[in-house]
């Protein structure tokens, strides 16, 4: 129970509800009963027993909790849930109950539930993750010049403009939705093979009721049984992996600006968690305002990477049949989907939608560096008449002295220009000064994240929505 209460604060109730024992026994039944419908089309059942069959496929007709207590003795879900829908369909007509999940094998129903469940997943990431992202060009368009520092290895660096930075997060995520939407195309698709892949209790006729199964549940059809061919799952899996971690840099970067030092963004104030408190708060100092929806979306790109691991170590399975690799594999998928849905829907629904953003305190951090951020833009003025080695050390030597007397770079870089010998007469103070400003950075990256951000947006509404 504790390992619930873990899981589902880091998740959505939307997500959980997709993944809860009911869905999932649903789920498999609504396989059941398709497998019943292709095989009584096909002459494989007798037509009357189909209908039986599928009225049953109800999961308040059976004893979920009973089915998924027995499953861990039984090795599968499968197996209990084939035995509480033959008694169900048994006590309506006991001739139609001997064909419930003729042919079939655990695997064929799991693995096929699966790929509809995450269907159902991937429609709701997708929905949230599109809502983002144009969330996130909206702010790109505001602050298109906004400068902020740009900063490596932790470090203030040089100077850039708010919406330059946001393409960087938004670039990524639109590429995940994209392959996500392509990958999907065959990784949900329909698993059928019976005990050994190869379908041979239905004869001849195995192969259109897989296709007609695969029509009926919209999935791919893959023309053969996949049991151990993970490929296509573990693809997919490892593209939901890269999509944690790309949600993941948007928390990082959006909790380090918002660090009250910093204080350049903040996560919205008065948004309400599922108990109807306001994030963010502590239980002793109430001062504080965490970041919370980041500490979600960091949380699953923390996750992440170990379930894709898991996932991939799962493809080495035994023979016709893994022995414990598949079995995992289900657990971590789900697990996987938590985790995503959980990052995307903090960051939409309580940090970018209502971003607080403080150009004013992005422009006082710039100046609190004395001009040091560009530095390299003044040794590229210099070396056009000394070179760029002793342009380049001079302005090392001209940085020093910043740090140790605070006095700003400009005042220094006109006094250099002055005193060296080898700049003396060759540049004007205007000259120097025009290349030391920070909405001249800005512009330049506020040119690069509209072009960007143009291209991004046409990407957006040209994607269709993920299929339910």
């Amino acid at each position: 129970m504790s390992a619930l209460v873990f899981e589902r604060f880091l998740s959505t109730p939307e997500m959980l509800a997709v993944f809860s024992e009911a869905s999932v026994v649903q789920t498999m039944l609504d396989v059941e009963a398709a497998l019943a419908r292709a095989q009584a089309a096909q002459g494989v059942i007798p037509d009357a027993a189909a209908p039986v069959i599928v009225g049953c496929c109800k999961v308040e007709l059976l004893d979920v909790d009973a089915i998924v207590n027995a499953s861990g003795r039984a090795g599968s879900l499968a197996i209990p849930l084939v035995k509480h829908l033959t008694a169900a369909v048994a006590r309506v007509d006991a001739h139609a109950a001997g064909f419930v999940h003729w042919g079939s094998t655990s695997q064929d129903v799991i693995d096929t539930a699966m790929s509809l469940l995450s269907r159902r997943a991937l429609a709701l990431i997708d929905r949230d993750l599109r809502s983002l992202i144009d969330s996130l060009l909206a702010l790109a368009e505001h602050h298109a010049s906004a400068p902020v520092l740009a900063r490596t290895l932790m470090q203030p660096a040089q100077v850039v403009s708010l919406g330059f930075k946001l393409i960087a997060w938004i670039a990524p995520l639109q590429r995940c939705r994209e392959r996500l939407h392509e990958i999907s195309k065959t990784a949900l698709q329909l698993q059928l093979g019976g005990a050994v892949g190869s379908l041979a209790v239905m004869g001849d006729k195995g192969p259109a009721v897989a296709q007609q199964m695969a029509v009926d549940l919209k999935l791919a059809w893959p023309q053969g049984a996949w049991h151990t061919q993970r490929d296509e799952a573990a693809t997919l899996a490892c593209q939901v992996g890269v999509l944690c971690a790309a949600l993941g840099k948007v928390a990082k970067d959006v909790s380090l600006m918002s660090q009250a030092e910093v204080g350049e963004l903040n996560e919205p104030t008065g948004v309400p968690d599922v108990a109807g408190n306001d994030r963010g708060g502590s239980s002793a100092m109430p001062h504080k305002r965490n970041p919370v929806a980041c500490m979600v979306a960091l949380a699953a790109s923390l996750r992440a990477p170990q379930r894709v691991a898991a996932l991939l170590a799962a493809m080495l399975q035994e023979h016709e049949r893994g022995l414990g690799n598949w079995q995992a594999e289900l657990a971590e998928t789900a697990g996987l989907y938590l985790s995503a849905h959980g990052a995307v829907k903090a960051l939409t629904d309580a940090a970018v939608a209502g971003l607080q953003v403080h150009p004013q305190r992005m422009r006082a951090n710039i100046d609190s560096l004395r001009g040091l951020v560009f530095a390299e833009a003044a040794a590229q003025v210099f070396a056009r008449h000394i070179g760029k080695a002793q342009a380049h050390a001079l302005l090392e030597v001209l940085s020093a002295q910043v740090a140790a007397c605070g006095t700003h770079l400009r005042e220094l870089c006109v006094a250099a220009s002055q005193s060296d010998i080898r700049l003396r007469g060759r540049l004007s103070q205007a000259e120097i000064e025009a290349d030391i400003e920070a909405a001249f950075d800005a512009d330049l990256a506020a040119q690069v994240a509209v072009r960007a951000a143009a291209a991004q947006l046409l990407a957006l509404r040209k994607a269709a929505d993920f299929p339910q």
